[in-house]
């Protein structure tokens, strides 16, 4: 059975152009490289803990690759898409021996129970709030049974609208804020069992941080 089609952002070629823009400097400032955020690498660990042996990893939002490969070096089969296809020209040059697409988290198509873990990680902040619920959804039937989705994202009320980003390159994106509890009703309206919560007052965007970590049952 084909999975149900995710409605397109409205805005999702301007983003894509925004972030196609802006992964030259984003890979220059290593943003992406989670060893120098402790306890986000912490999060990281336990993920890739609980998710060891149960199938393949999907990195949605990989970006250039960093967490990617840091979970391949813990022994997880895991692979990565990105809705720019600069940011994965970089993923690719940087982590050669790792698979990497260009792809939107609204069209991947996933196929029931085939995924042993699913990040999200900084990746889900610009879906729109009525399109993020589907997303999720496709999420958790692609999960095998004790399958886990970590979930990164900026924790806060309301949206914020970018200009520049990165090293002041211009970009056009909403970035979404999240409180703990909307996104978790989000997670158990999709079937997930919450696992872990993380809040972080700081984060290199200068916005508090949320990390959510959520089990297909």
């Amino acid at each position: 059975m084909n999975a149900p089609r995710i409605e397109q952002p409205a805005d999702l070629d301007v983003v894509r152009t925004s972030y196609d823009r802006v992964a030259d400097n984003y890979v220059e400032l290593n943003l992406g490289d989670i060893t120098t955020y402790p306890w986000l690498r912490t999060a990281i660990d336990g993920f890739a803990a609980a998710v060891h042996g149960l199938g393949p990893v999907l990195d949605v939002g990989c970006g250039p690759g960093a967490v990617t490969a840091y979970l391949a070096e813990r022994g997880l089969d895991v692979s990565g898409v990105d809705l720019s296809a600069r940011i994965i020209d970089h993923a690719r040059r940087l982590h050669p021996d790792q698979r990497f697409a260009v792809a939107s988290a609204t069209d991947l198509n996933l196929a029931d129970s085939s995924l042993g873990g699913i990040l999200g990680w900084w990746s889900l902040f610009n879906l729109p709030r009525h399109i993020l619920p589907p997303v999720l959804e496709s999420f958790a039937r692609a999960l095998v049974p004790g399958g886990h989705l970590i979930i990164g994202t900026h924790l806060g009320d309301g949206d914020i609208q970018r200009t520049e980003a990165y090293g002041a390159v211009p970009v056009a994106w909403t970035t979404y804020l999240w409180q703990p509890d909307e996104l978790w009703a989000l997670l158990a309206a999709a079937g997930l069992d919450p696992v872990a919560e993380l809040r972080l007052p700081q984060s290199v965007a200068g916005v508090p941080s949320l990390v959510l970590v959520a089990q297909r049952p």
